[in-house]
């Protein structure tokens, strides 16, 4: 509840999402991202591509993991905002890699990629403006 009341008390943009929205968007997006990171990780396991095309993926998962201690557990803004930088960054890399591979695995990527280029913007601007 400490840290509810932590982020809830933070200056945020008029234009950030209501905090009930998050579950739902978040729901969704694991359940594209499990089905599509799963087919890389299967094919990388039957050796029909290669490990350095999952390792963005990989990366990807460990820096989604840890935003939500980072930003609620330590209350870190600014490491929150290098962590949904890496994100965004690894998510892009993986589109990239996979793209001649596994085309669909990229396009199903998209509203993730979209969510979480608006969770950057969102990270930066509250960053910003709790600094």
């Amino acid at each position: 509840m400490n840290n509810y009341s932590w982020y809830s008390q933070m200056i945020k943009p008029a234009w950030a999402p209501p905090a009930w929205l998050f579950a739902p968007v978040w729901t969704f997006l694991y359940i594209l991202i499990a089905i599509s990171f799963g087919k890389v990780f299967l094919m990388v396991w039957k050796k029909k591509i290669s490990f350095s095309v999952a390792l963005p993926f990989i990366l990807n998962l460990v820096f989604n993991f840890a935003f939500t201690p980072i930003q609620f557990g330590l209350q870190n803004n600014i490491l929150a905002a290098v962590d949904i930088l890496l994100v965004l960054g690894t998510l892009i890399w993986a589109m990239v890699a996979v793209f001649k591979r596994i085309r669909w695995v990229t396009f199903l990527q998209i509203p993730y990629l979209l969510w979480v280029s608006f969770a950057t913007i969102l990270q930066l601007t509250i960053t910003y403006l709790n600094r």
